[in-house]
């Protein structure tokens, strides 16, 4: 399901090579906010000691685990699926993930509070070549260079162990690609083959989206804590195009022009962390 709302869903036009400067600001600003949430929040620096022995207080750590990938096309003209618009291709993979993470929690009015960033770096990428059911000259691919988040969230004891609920905002370096292979042959992907560049696209960009996050955790000493936990990023749709020229039709009879390619990116994450707690 989609953490985002249709109405504030993110869609984006892009052309090869091109650079979101608002996005990246807007991003940014997000995560400048969070950092001065986790600045300002919680006990001062002469009740650190205290904070740590009841569970609040800052903390950091590192993470590893696995992340999958879950990517969509449509072919919004029927260009690639020729005359089947909106034609849809799922694309998944598996990969390694591992990663640094900050925060702190505190208490107000009773409810027990925490804010956390991370970064997260690995191999995160899919491929497929399932956009011509008639032939595999045509293939699609995305790529997660680097994710990071900011979240909010609630937690609760209970016996010894901790568990939470976070969401907030993620931003991804992403590549999105379609490449089309011509070939002279009379079968698939016989003779003389060559990439056709009208006919492919790759855009690299800095996505935002959300995020939402549940996990548990338990104490290891005084200042150790181990936790086990699940994420889900969701970074809506953008829009790309082939057929640059407008050399072929969108489809069969359809206008010669640019043919538009629809991709959504999410993401799923579940992570073993090692956090110290400060001040124990």
């Amino acid at each position: 399901m989609d953490c985002m709302e249709e109405g504030i869903t993110m869609k984006t036009t892009r052309r090869f090579g091109s650079e979101r400067g608002f996005v990246r600001w807007h991003s940014a600003s997000a995560i400048a906010a969070v950092l001065a949430m986790f600045a300002s929040a919680g006990p001062s620096g002469a009740d650190v000691g205290g904070a740590a022995r009841d569970g609040t207080g800052a903390y950091a750590g590192v993470f590893a685990g696995s992340g999958r990938t879950d990517n969509r096309l449509i072919d919004v003209d029927g260009f690639a699926d020729w005359g089947n618009p909106g034609a849809t291709t799922d694309y998944d993979q598996r990969g390694l993930v591992g990663g640094v993470l900050a925060g702190r929690t505190f208490e107000v009015s009773g409810t027990r509070l925490r804010v956390e960033i991370d970064g997260t770096f690995g191999d995160l990428s899919a491929r497929t070549d399932k956009l011509d059911p008639t032939c595999t000259d045509e293939s699609a691919a995305s790529e997660f260079r680097w994710v990071a988040t900011a979240r909010v969230g609630v937690e609760e004891p209970v016996g010894r162990a901790t568990v939470f609920a976070t969401g907030g905002l993620a931003a991804a370096r992403i590549v999105n690609s379609v490449t089309d292979i011509d070939y002279s042959g009379t079968r698939c992907l016989e003779r003389d083959l060559r990439p056709d560049p009208d006919d492919s696209f790759r855009g690299s960009s800095t996505e935002t989206g959300c995020v939402i996050g549940v996990g548990v955790e338990a104490p290891l000493s005084d200042a150790w804590t181990l936790r086990l936990d699940g994420s889900y990023l969701d970074f809506g749709r953008s829009t790309h195009h082939v057929n640059h020229t407008g050399g072929n039709p969108c489809g069969p009879g359809g206008p010669h022009r640019p043919c538009r390619y629809d991709i959504e990116n999410r993401l799923g994450i579940v992570r073993l962390a090692i956090i110290r707690r400060f001040g124990s």
